[in-house]
């Protein structure tokens, strides 16, 4: 039987939080209890706010925990040509369309919507469904875009793609077995942009697939994404991981710490005189 395979994957688009410690130092635990693998994922599509500093920073303070994974480190920013053959597998299967609404547009077609009687549905996140291009475009507002330089998101085809994945989707959840997917909660999800070549959803399938990631262990937030992920895993016939969602670690207000909230970082404590030893403790680890 081959020794599971567990991994840790933060995006350095910010300094590292105590939840990232968290979710670092369980997966490095789960892999040494279980006689398995520990790998350190970058997860940097996003070239623009993920930088080589911020890299530097994460590594360093990974390290100062006294985490040891396998090198060399994948970084996605080195593999875009990998997703782009996923995404040419989904597309040969009719599965993908370009999508041309603004953010903007969006905000205004379910502003009107949400104010009558029927509010315009949401994701697990809370982000309103895609509406389609022809509920707020003319066709030839939208032969115009296709004929143009416009900027386009890369749209899975939700339900088409239910239809041919041709199953029912679960995922085994640690401690509590079968999980009923429904990634049809999520509408048509972003699979890349005209100037991004993968999404978190895409990307993230991939590379576990391809790292042979067997147990992925993280945290609640997305526990729902995993609905997408089985079912992209489906299409692209890869094999399925065993999952285990965290417990989040929250401020005192209950919120989930996070980046761009500027929570107090690692690098923070560390500049305070805190150890790592006490990171453990305060985590309960």
């Amino acid at each position: 039987m081959n020794s599971p395979v567990y991994r840790f994957a933060p995006s350095p688009n910010g300094h590292l939080h105590l939840g990232h410690a968290y979710s670092a130092i369980l997966n490095d635990a789960a892999a040494k209890q279980n006689s398995g693998r520990f790998l350190l994922r970058i997860e940097d599509i996003d070239t623009v706010r993920c930088t080589p500093q911020l890299q530097e920073d994460m590594l360093e303070d990974l390290k100062w925990l006294g985490l040891h994974w396998e090198t060399p480190v994948r970084r996605q920013s080195e593999h875009f040509s990998e997703y782009a053959k996923a995404l040419a597998q989904l597309e040969a299967m009719g599965l993908v369309y370009k999508a041309y609404l603004t953010r903007a547009q969006i905000k205004r077609f379910v502003a009107k919507q949400d104010a009558s009687d029927t509010p315009w549905p949401r994701d697990p996140d809370g982000a309103p469904l895609y509406p389609g291009d022809s509920s707020v475009l003319s066709e030839q507002e939208q032969k115009a875009l296709q004929n143009s330089d416009a900027s386009y998101a890369l749209r899975l085809n939700m339900a088409k793609a239910i239809k041919l994945a041709g199953t029912s989707l679960t995922w085994n959840e640690a401690h509590h077995g079968k999980i009923q997917a429904n990634p049809a909660a999520w509408g048509d999800v972003v699979l890349a942009r005209k100037d991004t070549p993968t999404s978190y959803h895409l990307s993230v399938v991939v590379d576990d697939a391809l790292q042979g990631i067997t147990h992925i262990l993280r945290g609640k937030d997305l526990y729902h994404a995993t609905s997408v992920h089985r079912l992209l895993q489906t299409l692209l016939d890869v094999p399925e991981p065993h999952y285990e969602h965290h417990d989040l670690i929250l401020d005192k207000t209950g919120r989930k710490l996070a980046k761009s909230a500027k929570d107090t970082s690692l690098r923070e404590l560390r500049a305070s005189g805190v150890t790592s030893e006490q990171i453990r403790e305060r985590l309960g680890l």
